[in-house]
């Protein structure tokens, strides 16, 4: 399978079972207060054994293509944490997770696992939007003595500063699929009209503007 092909059959399994719901006349409203056109929850796919599988296995080729020298896998919590044990298993690796923030009790810690100094490691992520919880987790991985090598999601809004935010964090970034081939197989599919998608790509230009019209 090409990498295209990857990203359009991810999408297709996020769309079925129903990790991604697309609402242009009825936004969301996300935790930050944002409306927004989609839901994103990729934990779903943890429900369906095949889609389950596929993801894995496109993310142990992702990581043997471009960490050859991945010493351990990352999830990060909370969405991430059972897919990178998942991916963790699958490739015979020690597993750890990372809190964007560390416990407020017991050991306090922002790490849980054993986590060998200066090892190398591949975080795991369900979701990138603002990126900010991510590099939040990378930040505390780097402080617990670990070394990223780079991080890896099943989805990404594309936003351009996120994309920014992990090149200034010197954390390079690759994801499975994205918003752009999703949308092109809802059209496919039919889950969504072409002028729908035309109110989604406006949204993902500039998502602040876009709510201000739709409150």
């Amino acid at each position: 399978m090409t990498d295209k092909e990857i990203s359009a059959k991810v999408a297709n399994y996020l769309l079925e079972v129903k990790a991604v719901k697309l609402s242009p006349d009825n936004p969301f409203t996300w935790t930050s207060g944002l409306l927004s056109p989609i839901y994103c929850d990729n934990r779903i796919t943890l429900s369906y054994p095949e889609a389950r599988t596929f993801i894995r296995d496109t993310f142990v080729t992702i990581i043997k293509k471009y960490f050859k020298d991945v010493e351990c896998i990352a999830g990060i919590a909370t969405a991430g944490i059972a897919q990178g044990a998942l991916i963790a298993d699958a490739m015979g690796l020690p597993y750890i997770y990372i809190r964007p923030e560390a416990k407020k009790h017991g050991m306090k810690n922002s790490v849980e696992g054993y986590l060998k100094e200066g090892a190398n490691v591949v975080l795991i992520e369900d979701l990138v939007s603002t990126g900010k919880s991510s590099l939040a987790a990378l930040e505390n991985l780097r402080a617990s003595g670990g070394n990223a090598l780079g991080l890896v999601s099943i989805f990404t809004y594309g936003f351009p500063d996120a994309l920014e935010r992990f090149k200034q964090a010197s954390c390079p970034y690759i994801y499975l699929s994205n918003y752009t081939v999703l949308l092109e197989e809802a059209v496919k599919s039919g889950y969504i009209s072409t002028q729908h998608k035309a109110t989604l790509e406006s949204w993902s230009s500039d998502p602040a503007a876009w709510a201000s019209t739709h409150q």
